[in-house]
């Protein structure tokens, strides 16, 4: 029998090699050494007795017999002393198991065997998953590379949690993890805890590996991270290996579209139906003249107590006004946690709602939840990104109406000192400030835009805009129905009293009326992902009529004809906000003449233009309102 399982590991490894030279790559073990040559290193550490993860073992120390075995550590001998060797521990570990510890090195979260190569080969042929082993750990040279500054991460969680087999692709993710599994980082964890969760994942890792995980360019722990954000990890444990599993089916999709996570097809403007020749008419669906679609509108707070919301409740009421006929509309408002919001979205679906639209990014997450479990039901949030290729995403260039706002404020000042609050410091944030202030320079190079927070604690805005000599104020778009205040979109200060002169204003139920004509037309999946680019955002500006502004007739008739001839330009796509040499608040240029800023790097902003006065709140600044909002929708500042 031994010689019989060393010829076929003997296939294996000779199969391994075969695939390695045929892809170009290098065919044997991984040589720790001749790595570090090339990788400048901090210094050892000694982690004492280790459960060495089996799938994390890369290769060998030095390059003695590394000849020996192929990359999958199965062996490229023939038959000699070699092979007597490898049967006589096969047969060893057969009867009694095989318990002394190897001794290997750790390096960028691989290990690397020092003594005990052919222990290796052997219980990974066996399909044991984990070997004990004596490990010094060679610590890489601090840098800004994504990949060390991950690794780094990982050093600091297994120092508290001695879980040693957790790994991720991008950074950030271990603080994630601890709070989905509910303990606080950095604080030790006690044998019982380590011992459950590493149960845990080994379950859940065993199915997502006989799924096929591994052939996925994501790690082990990228597809858990993303497993207990949407099916928790409260009730782990009572969970069978067939319901990981079937969870696991849910989630498929997203898996294998998380690396690709980031890449955004975004609309920028509503899609054109295409005329259908007769062959399209015949074997196109027939509705009834009696259908009606069933629509849901998810809102955080009411329309009376929200001017956010409200905005919304005006699009739900044109939607009534122009496509009464064609839709019942159900209305699931006051919502404000994420849990109230899965609640909400599940009474929704069992109302009989096919489409449901999310009015806040409060509740991206509950929503790419909802999307998983119900595929069958289109569900669109309204936030800027999103991870996921089920779960669409909708919002407004807003940023555009605020540069001609910005126009109006720069040629109106008295003090050339313009006041401007924002809300939350999430994606999006800094292109509406930053096009604002560039409207601002356009007309008044010498003005400056002072910026203040509505989301920070302790905040003084009166006093912070009275010291700066504030004559005109860029506040909020829309007033709560029940709030008598002029003070909204730009406004004047004079006297004390406040003077509105313009605003911003989002018409969202232009957005809805043409996403659900094109649901109605059977129009909805041409739209689609691609392979690149998994997740579809609609981000329509004042072309689409989705995006406007409205300006006070106390302003000036020539100003507001300037306003209307630069908006005309934005619509024809002639006149480009974010082009041109753009320098922040440090004099870094951000953007040259010769090239015109993408979608995705106006959406991804995190700097503020020369002009601006004042700076993007870090976490520990906000309210506990924003932070909950930022850690979904916002940006690391530095």
């Amino acid at each position: 029998m031994p010689i019989t399982e060393y010829s076929i590991a003997l296939k294996r490894g000779q199969k391994a090699y075969r695939q390695d030279i045929a892809a170009g790559r290098q065919p044997y073990l991984k040589v720790l050494d001749e790595i570090l040559k090339f990788t400048p290193t901090a210094g050892e550490t000694d982690l004492g007795f280790v459960e060495i993860p089996m799938d994390r073992i890369a290769g060998t120390k030095t390059a003695g017999r590394t000849r020996a075995f192929a990359s999958n550590f199965m062996p490229l001998l023939e038959a000699g002393e070699f092979a007597e060797k490898w049967s006589s521990l096969y047969r060893s570990h057969i009867r009694e198991g095989i318990r002394e510890p190897v001794i290997a090195c750790e390096f960028m979260n691989q290990y690397y065997i020092i003594e005990g190569n052919k222990r290796v080969s052997v219980l990974k042929y066996s399909g044991a998953t984990t070997v004990p082993g004596y490990v010094t750990r060679i610590i890489p040279a601090y840098s800004e590379e994504k990949e060390i500054q991950i690794y780094y991460e990982f050093m600091e969680f297994s120092r508290f949690s001695s879980i040693n087999n957790l790994t991720f692709s991008k950074s950030g993710c271990y603080h994630k993890i601890c709070d989905l599994i509910g303990k606080e980082y950095g604080v030790q964890w006690t044998f019982d805890e380590r011992r459950s969760f590493s149960t845990d994942y080994y379950w859940f890792y065993r199915a997502f590996k006989e799924k096929g995980g591994e052939s996925l360019p994501i790690t082990g722990g990228d597809a858990f991270l993303l497993y207990l954000e949407v099916y928790g990890y409260s009730d782990m444990k009572q969970r069978s290996q067939e319901q990981i599993r079937k969870q696991l089916d849910c989630l498929w999709n997203e898996l294998e579209a998380l690396p690709k996570a980031g890449n955004v097809n975004h609309i920028l403007q509503p899609e054109s139906e295409p005329e259908r020749n007769v062959f399209e008419k015949l074997l196109s669906p027939i509705i009834p003249p009696s259908y009606k679609l069933t629509v849901g509108f998810v809102y955080h707070k009411t329309a009376e107590t929200s001017s956010w919301t409200y905005a919304h409740d005006l699009g739900r009421i044109y939607l009534e006004e122009h496509m009464g006929d064609k839709l019942n509309i159900r209305i699931y408002d006051n919502v404000e946690t994420d849990k109230e919001c899965l609640e909400k979205l599940e009474e929704a679906i069992a109302d009989g709602c096919s489409v449901i639209f999310t009015t806040s990014s409060r509740f991206l997450n509950a929503s790419f939840n909802a999307c998983i479990r119900h595929p069958e039901i289109k569900i669109l949030n309204c936030s800027l990104n999103s991870y996921s290729g089920d779960l669409r995403t909708y919002y407004g260039r807003i940023y555009e109406a605020k540069f001609l706002v910005g126009m109006l404020a720069g040629i109106l000042t008295r003090t050339d000192s313009i006041g401007y609050i924002a809300d939350f410091p999430i994606f999006g944030t800094p292109a509406s400030i930053n096009a604002f202030a560039l409207g601002v320079k356009m007309v008044n190079p010498t003005a400056k835009v002072h910026l203040a927070w509505s989301c920070v604690k302790d905040r003084d805005i009166t006093k912070l805009f009275t010291e700066a000599n504030i004559s005109h104020i860029c506040g909020r778009d829309m007033i709560e129905p029940r709030d008598v205040t002029r003070a909204y979109g730009l406004y004047d200060l004079e006297d004390t009293k406040s003077r509105n002169l313009a605003a911003s204003i989002w018409n969202w139920g232009k957005f809805y009326q043409r996403i659900l004509q094109t649901i109605l037309n059977g129009h909805w999946k041409r739209t689609a992902v691609t392979p690149d680019f998994p997740t579809i955002n609609y981000w329509w500006g004042i072309s689409s009529g989705m995006i406007d502004i409205i300006v006070s007739q106390s302003v000036p008739p020539q100003t507001m004809k300037l306003i209307e001839v630069v908006k005309k330009h934005i619509i024809n796509n002639e006149f480009l906000i974010f082009s041109g040499d753009l320098y922040d608040q440090d004099h870094v240029l951000r953007n040259t003449s010769n090239h015109i800023m993408s979608a995705n790097e106006i959406m991804n902003m995190d700097w503020l233009v020369d002009n601006v006065v004042g700076t993007i709140p870090k976490m520990e600044e906000l309210d506990e309102e924003a932070k909950a909002v930022v850690e979904m929708q916002g940006f690391e500042v530095e």
